[in-house]
């Protein structure tokens, strides 16, 4: 059922948003004018589909109502199911809407891609990949900067680091994070066999100067040469930064800048949203008794989605979903998928919510 006290308690405060927002002193304050804006826009498309559910709810009554009627009862027996089906929608919406978000979700995204096993093939499989969420991006009007990166000597990667910036980046490629699977004949293969490699992606939201705090006794910088092909003026310059964060152990490197300053700016914002998600993960862990808040256990050494060249079919394991059309996927057609998987998340959420429990999140096939 609908909590529809919660639902009328948001459309009065949305018409007295509209009523405040309009008050000279209000219209004078940016700073309250835009929180009270961004509140406005944040329960307005819910406000929007409780008045449509409430329009549909008493034009059902009143045919209810005039069933007693002979003459109108033959056009309202034909009206009501429709109305009965609108209203089952609107509530389904409703529920979806009234979900808690992540507030993740608005955030800029790391998205971090390392060949596993399979050599060369699984550096080529993991150029592959930052391809496919390049060109999604693209259509997404999203931009990717390069943050790091490591080539392979046949023109893969054996590691690549980037930010992806633009809208809701994180609440559509959160579930992207897992071991990633290739099935195909390698360039390099003169039998024709098929053969299998692996990659991982890693999934992180941009953490902000304020969500992690760096203190600077904490961190031991390194110069150095940059590496990279040879002939590149990237081996020119002692540029290559690379931070040690003490109490974690953890390193990060960046040299893809000239500059040793903007290495050194990337390399901490690197740092800062791996500690983020981190921190994230056992916030987690403590509140709802799950691993991370991707799809899956989150255990990023679990196998997520299998791309088969020979049979142009892609399966993501987690929710039994196979696509015959993998040119087009690994293309950057990705939200088929993608949406998909939120869809499954939604339900999940829905089932939890409805269950009193804490949601659980999608789990994996380890077959196939």
């Amino acid at each position: 059922m609908l909590p529809t006290d919660r639902l009328e308690q948001l459309s009065r405060r949305y018409v007295e948003l509209d009523d405040v927002m309009c008050r000279p002193d209000v219209l004078a304050d940016r700073q309250r004018l835009s929180k009270l804006n961004k509140e406005r826009t944040d329960i307005e498309p819910i406000v929007l589909q409780f008045r449509q559910y409430e329009a549909i709810d008493r034009k059902l009554a009143e045919d209810v109502a005039a069933l007693a009627d002979p003459e109108l009862r033959e056009l309202v027996e034909m009206e009501i199911p429709e109305l009965q089906a609108s209203k089952a929608e609107l509530e389904r919406v409703l529920q979806l809407l009234l979900l808690p978000s992540d507030p993740n979700d608005k955030k800029n995204t790391i998205l971090e891609i390392r060949s596993g096993e399979g050599g060369e093939e699984a550096a080529l499989f993991a150029a592959d990949l930052f391809r496919m969420y390049s060109r999604y991006a693209e259509k997404q009007a999203w931009t990717v900067e390069i943050l790091s990166s490591s080539e392979s000597a046949t023109g893969g990667y054996k590691e690549i680091i980037a930010l992806v910036t633009g809208r809701d980046v994180y609440s559509q490629l959160r579930f992207e994070g897992g071991v990633h699977r290739v099935q195909r004949v390698p360039a390099t293969e003169a039998q024709g066999r098929i053969h299998t490699s692996t990659a991982t992606v890693a999934v992180l939201p941009e953490a902000e100067d304020f969500d992690v705090e760096l203190d600077d006794k904490d961190l031991e910088f390194s110069i150095a040469a940059s590496g990279g092909p040879g002939g590149q003026g990237v081996n020119t310059t002692n540029s290559a930064v690379q931070i040690l964060h003490k109490p974690s152990g953890m390193i990060v490197k960046c040299q893809d800048e000239r500059s040793q300053l903007k290495n050194k700016a990337k390399a901490l914002k690197v740092l800062r949203s791996r500690l983020f998600d981190i921190e994230r993960e056992k916030r987690e862990a403590a509140e709802a008794k799950e691993r991370r808040s991707m799809v899956s256990t989150g255990e990023r050494s679990q196998k997520i989605r299998t791309y088969n060249y020979p049979q142009n079919r892609v399966t993501d394991h987690r929710i039994r979903l196979t696509l015959s059309k993998l040119d087009r996927i690994v293309s950057g057609d990705l939200e088929e998928v993608i949406t998909a998987l939120r869809t499954h998340r939604q339900a999940e959420l829905l089932h939890a919510v409805g269950a009193g429990e804490a949601p659980t999140l999608i789990g994996a096939d380890d077959d196939a």
